[in-house]
């Protein structure tokens, strides 16, 4: 089988660009060398911050606000295509503070979610332990002094969203090639016409008339062969889960980059690191300990809850906040989609669409010329990973 277009990247922004692309009639192949299980996104709490639609000039909030909207399409007709429930949920999420000086930056971000239109309830400390019990305990002891209530902040399970991913795009007829490592893709005259690489062990050539670089933090080694210089730098992110007897929480709780992410099983996600250690996923007992400790700051005694596994993901980071999406300058046949860093399982669905309408030479919904592979970074701004690793260092 002739293969329109090839995917070099088996995760959240591959697998929905390859679903895109062949629900709009494409022969497609996605080449992964990672399982699903290997993937930032399966590693990922599945936090869907509001999106609301921006009211200036923001190309990241335009493409979060875009793929938000798609999301909730979507999650209908992935369980109607696979069976597969992704928990896609407005479960709601508070943003609480310990200290006056935590007050004051989250009166700062409530005024900028109303701005938005965003509904913003905030919430005394008394208020925040009726509203959820759990953080009584927390509360009175002085360790929680208010925060507010985001009501249409929304929960995924990302490791079910990348399965029924997976079981749309087999059931449109793509082509999933798992362990391939990607040695060589061969350029001529601009176009690239193959890629040579490896499967456990053999040699594998592919050959395509598209060709989408969606290999998350593995995407920069790949691009150099394009001769560009895309940043996507892995900062690690670690999650342990917790198992209570029952259902604890009923919304997330957000305190600073620390989160808690319960499920209605009983189970509560507690994360994340944020680490520059290169490509090194493997989890850190000290890591893990500190976020054991975030949990009981929260939560008050875990004697009675049993921490079931924790697992680390390398998420693809921008020097400037912004993810990289477009075509390869000089080239007709070959694009890029990574850098989306924290917010790529949100921002997945609007890649996909954007991506597929480049490949058949349509314009995107939205703007994308603050993407481009070839744009001149701007400093960093706070979506950055400089940013987010200066506000790890400060926590």
């Amino acid at each position: 089988m002739s293969i329109d277009c090839c995917i070099i990247g088996g995760g959240i922004i591959g697998l929905s660009i390859a679903r895109e692309l062949a629900g709009r009639g494409h022969r497609v192949q996605v080449l992964t060398r990672e399982p699903r299980r290997a993937t930032a996104s399966w590693a990922a709490a599945g936090i869907f911050p509001p999106a609301p639609e921006p009211c200036s000039a923001d190309p990241n909030a335009e493409l979060t606000a875009l793929s938000d909207r798609l999301h909730w399409q979507w999650a209908g007709e992935l369980r109607d295509e696979t069976g597969i429930d992704n928990g896609l949920t407005r479960c709601g999420g508070l943003s609480v503070a310990r200290d006056d000086r935590g007050i004051d930056r989250l009166w700062v971000a409530a005024e900028s979610w109303r701005n938005r239109g965003t509904a913003c309830d905030w919430l005394t400390a008394g208020e925040l332990a009726s509203s959820e019990p759990r953080l009584a305990g927390a509360v009175a002891a002085g360790r929680l002094v208010g925060g507010f209530l985001l009501p249409e902040e929304a929960a995924i399970r990302p490791p079910r969203q990348l399965e029924a991913l997976e079981q749309s795009c087999l059931a449109r007829g793509v082509v999933i090639t798992p362990g391939v490592a990607i040695e060589q893709m061969e350029v001529v005259g601009g176009r690239v016409t193959g890629l040579q690489g490896t499967r456990t062990g053999a040699a594998e050539f592919v050959r395509a008339d598209r060709y989408v670089l969606a290999a998350g933090a593995w995407s920069g080694g790949l691009a150099e062969q394009l001769g560009l210089r895309i940043e996507t730098r892995p900062i690690r992110g670690q999650i342990a889960v917790v198992r209570f007897p029952r259902q604890t929480l009923r919304r997330i709780v957000n305190h600073g980059l620390d989160y808690l992410v319960p499920r209605e099983d009983g189970r509560v996600l507690v994360g994340s690191t944020l680490e520059d250690v290169g490509f090194d996923s493997t989890t850190a007992p000290a890591a893990i300990e500190r976020l054991l400790g975030v949990a009981a700051d929260l939560l008050g005694d875990l004697s009675a809850a049993v921490v079931e596994q924790a697992w680390a993901g390398l998420r693809p980071g921008s020097a400037d906040g912004l993810p990289t999406i477009g075509p390869v300058p000089g080239s007709d046949n070959a694009f890029v989609a990574t850098g989306h860093f924290r917010a790529g399982l949100h921002q997945s669905a609007g890649t996909a669409v954007i991506v597929a309408d480049l490949v058949e030479g349509r314009l995107p919904p939205i703007g994308i010329e603050a993407f481009a592979v070839d744009r001149e970074c701007l400093p960093p701004g706070p979506d950055s990973v400089s940013a987010y690793l200066a506000r790890a260092g400060e926590a």
